[in-house]
């Protein structure tokens, strides 16, 4: 199948096929890295959703240089636009935009579905300096409205082992020193009703994925709310779709899993990550 793809801002790119699709329009977005997800669109628009659209959301020009009190509202002229041209709109976030989509949804009833790749139950602290280019006091990664949204600090006494690090550890520690403030950091997953497909590697290294994914199918069975989880158990951090090269780059750091086991979790992943795009 032809694509079409079309520039966007902040080096993004718009992949449509060229003989039309099933509909379905993806916001397609990265992790802390930041990049520009184009094997992933593409792949999404050769499968045979209508649009899948990805850009540099943080990073570049004229853009905040970390993830600090971010605004979740800045997704929202992606989501219209492709809600403008499609029939319903999948987000499909790795990470920290698996965090970020899980937050997102709850508020834009435009959005159908969420597929969330190593995600958090929990909003957390800043990743990479704010305004004024200090990394502390901790502020939240999000903001909403204006208002920061209430997170999980990290416990700067928690030690990432490891060269490079793993930060799976200090996430976990994290969330024991700060017990008080989980339940108010919680993603709210249960006001979304539609369908959250969570895909999670066992042997994640740079944050406890499994975990915080089962938390999230947990408290959405409790409201019987459409849940799917899928899981590997050497699988790590990056989840490796069908089709699509090991990406590189990004903040030194133990992912966990292999090549091997992250394209497995992706092979298992595709047909579930297929239902929610509605594609046959």
């Amino acid at each position: 199948m032809g694509l079409r793809e079309t520039p966007r801002e902040h080096d993004g790119v718009l992949v449509e096929p060229e003989g039309g699709g099933n509909g379905t329009g993806v916001l397609v977005l990265s992790g802390s890295s930041g990049r520009v997800e184009r094997d992933r669109a593409r792949l999404l628009a050769a499968a045979g959703v209508s649009a899948a659209l990805t850009y540099r959301w943080f990073g570049g020009p004229g853009q905040p240089a970390g993830i600090w009190e971010y605004p979740l509202e800045a997704f929202a002229p992606a989501v219209a636009s492709l809600a403008e041209r499609c029939d319903r709109v999948v987000l499909l976030g790795s990470s920290k935009t698996a965090e970020a989509f899980l937050l997102y949804a709850v508020g834009d009833p435009a959005v159908d579905a969420v597929v969330a790749l190593a995600p958090s139950h929990v909003a957390w602290a800043n990743v990479g300096a704010g305004p004024d280019g200090a990394l502390r006091p901790q502020h939240s990664s999000w903001s909403r409205g204006g208002e920061p949204v209430a997170f999980v600090p990290y416990d700067d006494d928690a030690e990432a082992p490891g060269e490079p690090p793993a930060y799976a550890p200090v996430y976990a520690q994290s969330l024991r020193t700060h017990a008080d403030r989980v339940s108010s950091a919680t993603i709210p997953v249960e006001r979304f009703f539609g369908d959250v497909l969570l895909v999670a590697g066992g042997d994640d290294q740079v944050w406890p994925s499994l975990a915080f994914a089962r938390a999230v199918q947990a408290r959405r069975a409790a409201l019987d709310l459409p849940t799917t989880l899928v899981t590997h158990p050497e699988a790590g951090h990056r989840v490796v779709l069908p089709g699509e090269p090991v990406v590189s780059g990004g903040r030194p750091m133990a992912r966990g899993g292999t090549e091997a086991a992250d394209r497995a979790l992706g092979e298992q992943a595709w047909p579930e990550i297929r239902r929610v795009l509605d594609l046959p």
